[in-house]
């Protein structure tokens, strides 16, 4: 496949932490998953809640890119506390 073809179809996507521990916060965990573009990195991120015995999971991605994984990661955290904050469980409707 072609390399731009395979970037477009979501290959070569790299996360910066993978296995990295999740942030536990009001009851949800945010596992930062800064995405590699162009030698800077995306804000992603999932932000996951267990309830009931099932797994409720919510993608986060934003347009922010920073030079580091680990600013990214960090202000993914930061985000992610806020949109809990702002919609709590109407985040999975």
């Amino acid at each position: 496949m072609l390399k731009w073809l395979k970037k477009l179809a979501g290959g070569g996507v790299s996360t910066a932490t993978p296995g990295s521990e999740p942030v536990s916060y009001r009851g949800f965990d945010i596992y930062p998953e800064p995405r590699q573009e162009g030698g800077q990195f995306r804000l992603q991120g999932r932000i996951v809640q267990h309830k009931d015995g099932e797994q409720r999971e919510y993608l986060l991605i934003r347009s922010d890119l920073l030079p580091s994984a680990e600013q990214a990661a960090e202000l993914m955290i930061g985000k992610a506390k806020r949109v809990i904050d702002e919609n709590g469980e109407r985040l999975f409707d």
